[in-house]
């Protein structure tokens, strides 16, 4: 049953990584489009988001972006509406919402990034994010290992203290999910912090400022080997 939350939501995909770590796998072919048995990656992204209403998304693109766009115009959707915008230099996760902020029409906007994926009730983390009235949210899943990814350290009552950098501390703990709600009103703060959306940006701004939804929710990087061969069996029910 489709709850359509995310109807009046703008979604931001950042989508225009080199996949350096899984390339030897992907043999030139953007991250996003990893296959997954007969389907690919974007496709899982695509009917996810549209199981909560999703109408309009808009693709940040870089390195093969003509791939991508391919697809994308393949694609036969009644409901949801593609936008692109293509990087003409590696910008960065804040540089990439920088440039598509001429495409942004709503108040808040959702944000992911396309090489992940977390199996997490997206109306629940819209609600937060209103409820507690934030400038920005995000989902932070509990994994057995924080080295790979770094860390972020959360209060009582859902604050984002701060943003670890991976280190060689391990064990478990919170990491990013690499899904945010942003209010319109600092899409410009964003797009003069830096290069980086967590190190430029998030982590110099007020810890009550930042709001976070945690759980032990499922969570899969495909950024390497290892990861991507897990996708279809993680994956794999959602595409039923």
């Amino acid at each position: 049953m489709i709850n359509d939350c995310l109807k009046d939501i703008d979604v931001i995909v950042l989508a225009g990584g080199k996949g350096t770590r899984v390339a030897s796998v992907l043999k030139n072919r953007p991250k996003i489009l990893a296959p997954l048995g007969k389907r690919l990656y974007i496709d899982l992204l695509i009917n996810w988001l549209e199981h909560y209403g999703t109408k309009r998304i808009i693709f940040s693109l870089g390195f093969l972006s003509e791939q991508i766009t391919s697809h994308l115009g393949s694609i036969k959707s009644k409901s949801t509406e593609f936008k692109i915008v293509v990087e003409d230099h590696p910008m960065g996760t804040a540089g990439a919402i920088s440039n598509v902020r001429g495409q942004i029409i709503t108040d808040p906007i959702l944000v992911i990034n396309g090489d992940s994926f977390v199996n997490a009730d997206l109306c629940t983390f819209l609600n937060l994010h209103l409820s507690q009235d934030n400038k920005a949210s995000i989902i932070c899943t509990s994994v057995k290992d924080v080295s790979r990814y770094g860390s972020v350290k959360v209060s009582p009552d859902g604050k984002v203290i701060s943003f670890n950098e991976k280190t060689n501390v391990s064990g478990q703990g919170y990491i990013s999910s690499g899904v945010y709600l942003f209010n319109r009103s600092i899409i410009d703060d964003i797009s003069n912090a830096g290069a980086s959306l967590e190190k430029d940006y998030l982590s110099n701004q007020d810890s009550e400022t930042i709001g976070a939804m945690v759980g032990d929710f499922e969570f899969l990087d495909i950024g390497t080997p290892e990861t991507l061969s897990k996708a279809p069996v993680i994956l794999g029910p959602f595409f039923k």
